[in-house]
């Protein structure tokens, strides 16, 4: 007796196209000032939960100068409403970013956060691109001494 050994034929279909990925409008990228404030709370942070022994000690293991770390860790300085504005900024997609750190430091020097707020308007309204949601900042003050960010639309 002979022991035939049945063939099997798989057919694989490879007519079909791959799913077309949806084509997305261009998101831009994230401002650069959005970022250093990001990274200055970090170094913050980590300086107080002890994983650097001092700004110096971030310095040298971020390789950058004290000087550089100092400069963005002073973005901690400004007021809230104004971090907060710097982090909803709308993403850059083409061109230069429209705040830059440094004319944040003219604002970083000043101590008092209504002053800051009065610089802030006056470099926001300058660089606010046409078409752009607005980042001037405006304060309601209520009974209870809180300040609430009100939108100028």
């Amino acid at each position: 007796m002979k022991a035939t050994a049945a063939k099997t034929v798989l057919s694989v279909d490879f007519s079909r196209k791959r799913p077309q990925r949806a084509t997305v409008a261009p998101t831009g990228r994230i401002p650069r000032v959005t970022k250093m404030l990001a990274l200055a709370h970090k170094i913050d942070a980590m300086v107080q939960a002890g994983a650097f022994r001092d700004y110096a000690d971030a310095a040298r293991r971020l390789r950058l100068t004290r000087a550089r770390v100092s400069q963005i860790t002073s973005l901690v300085l400004l007021a809230p409403q104004i971090q907060e504005a710097i982090l909803d900024l709308p993403p850059v997609v083409n061109g230069r970013d429209p705040i830059t750190e440094r004319q944040l430091r003219v604002i970083v020097a000043e101590p008092d956060w209504n002053a800051q707020r009065d610089l802030w308007n006056q470099i926001s309204d300058k660089q606010t691109p046409v078409g752009s949601p607005q980042t001037k900042l405006c304060t309601r003050r209520y009974r209870s001494g809180w300040e609430r960010r009100c939108s100028s639309r």
